[in-house]
């Protein structure tokens, strides 16, 4: 039974920097993207350190045995009886090589595997897709000034609405959650994804309409939120909990997060700067 979820945003890439409609374009992190979601998975790793411990006790295959000089074998059931044993970690990326980047960022230092769902991908901003905002408004002031209020419009350039990408996004979560079900054992869901669509998503899953509600703002790059299934009897349907939004590493708070280390900085990249 699934009794958390944690919704993680990639890292920064080229079209980030350059703000691009990137939507369902295949960009990778770039070297500030990687940097990021290195940092936010070194404290991931720290605060879910037991779901490594919890996948060698379930696969005893994972644990390094010494040679045949030691004097004895590494004890699986060490693990076995550790409480960290009983909960379990799934991580589920969007198919995307950016989401896929950061899954693997946090989930390889714990040894667990990544799956991957094509349902999680970013929001389709159709002809839009590859473009920045002044090329946009040449295309279509009028729509771009609707678009810059408050992120709707574009159906007619094929964008994906927020109703559409929200309802797919909470359809998405709520099949990964009742796919555990029937486990008794308690777990967590690490989804990793996008901040369009982690956005929408939390907005529907909470029951507000994402074309409306201001209630949050945008997902920083390797920003996670954390949200809990609130399971009921009289209802078949789940509510939910925001437990914790735009939460990164402490180290996003004392630095400058957008740009990373000047030592990563080459002599020809721009610098992120807000609007």
């Amino acid at each position: 039974m699934i009794d958390e979820v944690v919704l993680l945003r990639h890292g920064r890439t080229s079209f980030n920097l350059a703000r691009r409609m990137q939507g369902q374009i295949d960009v990778p992190l770039d070297i500030i993207g990687q940097w990021q979601v290195d940092q936010s998975a070194l404290e991931l790793a720290r605060n879910y350190y037991w779901a490594k411990i919890s996948g060698v006790a379930h696969n005893p295959g994972m644990l390094p045995q010494p040679g045949p000089e030691a004097i004895k074998r590494s004890d699986i059931e060490e693990y076995r009886e550790a409480p960290a044993a009983g909960r379990t970690m799934h991580v589920v990326a969007s198919d995307l090589f950016r989401a896929r980047q950061t899954a693997h960022a946090f989930a390889d230092i714990l040894r667990l595997p990544v799956a991957y769902d094509k349902r999680l991908r970013e929001r389709s901003f159709g002809q839009w897709e590859g473009l920045n905002r002044e090329e946009i408004k040449r295309m279509d002031a009028e729509v771009h000034d609707e678009w810059e209020t408050n992120y709707a419009g574009g159906e007619r350039y094929g964008v994906e609405s927020l109703k559409a990408l929200g309802k797919r996004g909470a359809d998405a979560v709520s099949d990964l959650v009742s796919q555990e079900s029937g486990r008794a054992t308690p777990g967590t869901l690490m989804i990793v994804g996008h901040g369009s669509w982690i956005l929408a998503t939390i907005h529907t899953l909470l029951g507000e309409d994402p074309e409306s509600s201001a209630s949050l703002d945008s997902v920083r790059n390797a920003f996670w939120s954390r949200m809990t299934p609130q399971y009921g009897r009289q209802t078949s349907s789940l509510a939910w909990k925001l437990e914790e939004f735009n939460h990164g590493p402490a180290i996003a708070s004392h630095m400058d997060w957008e740009n990373g280390p000047a030592e990563l900085r080459g002599p020809h990249m721009p610098m992120w700067k807000a609007l």
